[in-house]
């Protein structure tokens, strides 16, 4: 693959995502910038895809823009519909994207006949959010100009302003707005909806709509609307006649930007900081209202930093770029210029060759510390100044371990921003009104935890609401809000990243989980009655377990919350859940920040050193022979009142050592698979960081084995899952 297809892709993908986040936030609320965003998005991918002549998908991203150009020239909100077809074409530009890196060229065969349709079929079926027909549309024109006949004549603009509900908690006062307007003739207000009565009255939220008759242009009032211009209606009214249209319009925003231009030549030498804040501000709404919004953004911060460095030029060289720039689709955003500037594009591969490479060299760390020990029985200088030498290597290594694991981590936003339409798509099929609400994406974590997260947690999110959320109907009856909410939390807790799934549904009845647990079998009836609801609780993380009565394609084969808590169990992490009857369900995953340093205890059965991982590890104590109780074919300790399974591990390993050592030594507790374990071990050795390498040839695949590294005296020191090696 050619290094031009291969940049494609990589800009395609990221592309694809964000206009993916940005359609589902609309669908939400309508968000100016998100709106624009999404629209930059849509013709960025139909720009690259005509770089590399790429046809088909420059068909299917012109009916996505066609559409959301439409929304934006009626000056309404892009309708459900619409987004709908609009997150099918990203999906279809996602397949072709994976045919490209999959081939290594662009497919001939592609064909986007089928996005092509399905847009004709929304341009044929009216949108909820569509535009009325015209006449209707601006009818409350007429009835402005009726109701202020005495000031028709000398209208040029009418405008009708509908602020957020919540604009009184951004301090802003939208009839000031409307009164500070230029050439303001009248001015109605009336509610957007029906007034409740006065006991249900929420005196903080905007209930008002707002029309104004204005002398001046619509232009000009757009530029004094500023930020607030996305939510305003503007009509030309003089004579009735047609809104400017672009060419006129251009030519207007032009002459605008010339005359702040002439402003600023008299501040050059006398530096006026509130005539260029002035012209920074209309030059900046002037740009923004005739659609080039990557421009206004360069000259509004153009004009910060005029104001801050006392000088005109910065603001001076902006407009005068606007001026003479290309239209809006080819410019280029300064700040992602900037942005690109100073990121660099690395290959993953040679970020796993630094990674392997670093892993060799905390090797050589841990071997010259074996050297050292060796010194140290001499008691000599060279000793003393290899200890030095190996202290100073040692805080070397730590800190380029820590900036390659820096290099390796992601946001957790990456995984994240594809479960808004899973959760929406799910939603529509299981007929359950819901949103999610993620925190923490910010959150980072290493590279493969991120890349491992994502399938456990469609599972958990799967369950959340196919099996915790209720019905509608359910909800209102328990008096719930219809709309359920599931949250997605993340946070970072000393060396663990914590991720939560949590539902306000009806919770896990446990109860139901014995019975369930029972009919199918997974553990004998008389051991599920003596459980404590905890310990019942646990049984939904079985293989085979389900709740469902029937099996569908979401649900009832019993694979989920096993599957998540072995995939969590693989990345070195825990799963938790609690739950509430009535209330809800969380479930806690903890995982580590880094898979690249595993830190391990040694210890010694059978005559043979293993590693133990430090993570499963609750405590260490020895316990007298006298004090470990047979159960039936095992044995047990007890531990501050509760009985705790052990097993000898040089047992497991069929090595056992001579029976009195066996018998008498240290036990390891152990967290395994939610329960405590305790293991017994001929001696416990020294805690250390190592670098976990899968094992393969004839231990490939061997039970009870997590892997291997490589000591500093040249051995090699076999990790134990402990989880295995004790069933």
């Amino acid at each position: 693959m050619d290094e031009l297809l291969t940049q494609f892709l990589i800009e395609s993908r990221e592309l694809v995502d964000k206009a993916g986040e940005d359609l589902l936030a609309l669908e939400k609320a309508h968000d100016a910038k998100r709106f624009e965003d999404a629209f930059r998005a849509f013709h960025t991918l139909k720009g690259g895809a005509g770089i590399v002549e790429f046809g088909a998908m420059q068909e299917a991203l012109h009916c996505a823009e066609d559409a959301l150009a439409a929304a934006r020239a009626e000056s309404r909100p892009v309708s459900a519909l619409e987004i709908g077809n609009c997150l099918a074409c990203l999906d279809q530009v996602a397949e072709w994207l994976a045919t490209i890196e999959q081939s290594g060229a662009i497919p001939q065969n592609a064909d986007a006949g089928d996005i092509v349709a399905l847009f004709a079929r929304g341009a044929a079926t009216p949108s909820t959010a569509g535009a009325a027909p015209s006449a209707a549309a601006d009818a409350w024109v007429d009835t402005l100009l009726g109701a202020h006949s005495d000031t028709a004549s000398e209208a040029q603009t009418a405008v009708r302003y509908t602020p957020a509900a919540d604009c009184f908690f951004r301090h802003e006062d939208p009839l000031a707005l409307i009164a500070g307007l230029p050439g303001l003739l009248a001015v109605d207000v009336e509610p957007r909806s029906p007034w409740p009565t006065l006991a249900d009255l929420d005196p903080f939220s905007c209930n008002l709509t707002i029309t104004a008759l204005l002398a001046t242009s619509s232009v000009e009032v757009a530029a004094a609307l500023g930020g607030e211009s996305g939510r305003a209606e503007i009509e030309a009214v003089a004579g009735r006649a047609l809104p400017l249209d672009a060419e006129s319009l251009a030519s207007a925003a032009a002459e605008i930007l010339e005359a702040q231009l002439r402003l600023l030549d008299s501040a050059d030498t006398a530096f006026q900081q509130g005539r260029v804040a002035s012209v920074g501000l209309v030059a900046a709404n002037v740009l923004r209202y005739v659609g080039r919004s990557l421009e206004s953004d360069n000259v509004a911060t153009a004009a910060a930093m005029a104001i801050a460095e006392g000088r005109v030029a910065p603001l001076v060289q902006a407009i005068a770029a606007a001026l003479n720039a290309a239209p809006p689709e080819g410019v280029a955003e300064t700040g992602r210029r900037k942005e690109a500037a100073q990121t660099i594009r690395v290959a993953a591969e040679r970020i796993d060759a630094l990674v392997r490479l670093t892993g060799e060299l905390i090797v050589a760390k841990n071997s010259l510390g074996h050297s050292v020990k060796l010194a140290e029985a001499e008691d000599s200088d060279l000793a003393v100044a290899l200890k030095n030498q190996h202290a100073a290597l040692e805080r070397l290594v730590t800190e380029l371990q820590r900036a390659v694991v820096g290099m390796r981590v992601l946001p957790l936003r990456v995984a994240f921003r594809r479960f808004p339409r899973l959760i929406r798509e799910l939603s529509a099929e299981l007929d359950k009104s819901a949103t999610l609400a993620i925190s923490g994406e910010d959150t980072e974590a290493d590279k493969t935890i991120v890349e491992a997260i994502v399938e456990p947690l469609v599972h958990l999110l799967r369950n959340a609401l196919d099996h915790g959320v209720e019905d509608g109907a359910t909800r209102a009856a328990a008096g719930k809000p219809a709309m359920a909410t599931i949250r997605l939390r993340a946070a970072r807790e000393g060396e663990h990243v914590v991720i939560e799934v949590a539902d306000d549904g009806a919770g896990i009845d446990v109860a139901a989980v014995r019975r369930a647990a029972s009919e199918r079998s997974l553990k004998p009836r008389e051991a599920i009655a003596a459980m404590s609801d905890e310990e019942a609780l646990d049984l939904i993380f079985m293989p085979g377990f389900s709740t469902a009565k029937t099996v569908t394609h979401l649900s009832g084969r019993g694979v989920g919350m096993d599957a998540v808590r072995t995939a969590v169990a693989r990345l070195g992490g825990a799963v938790a859940i609690r739950t509430t009857v009535g209330q809800g369900t969380a479930v806690r995953v903890t995982l580590p920040f880094s898979v690249l340093v595993t830190q391990v205890m040694t210890v010694e059965a059978g005559g043979q050193l293993f590693g133990i991982p430090l993570d499963a590890v609750v405590e260490t104590l020895r316990v007298e022979k006298e004090r470990i109780f047979p159960v039936g074919a095992a044995h047990a300790i007890v531990l501050r009142d509760r009985t705790i399974p052990l097993v000898r591990l040089a047992d497991v390993l069929g090595n056992r050592a001579k029976d009195r050592a066996d018998d008498s030594g240290p036990i390891v507790i152990a967290q395994l698979d939610g329960q405590l374990g305790a293991v017994q071990v001929e001696s416990i050795g020294e805690r250390m960081e190592i670098i976990l390498k899968p094992l393969d040839g004839l231990l490939s695949g061997m039970p009870g084995l997590a892997g291997s590294a490589l000591l500093g005296d040249g051995g090699v020191l076999l990790v134990l899952d402990l989880a295995e090696v004790v069933q």
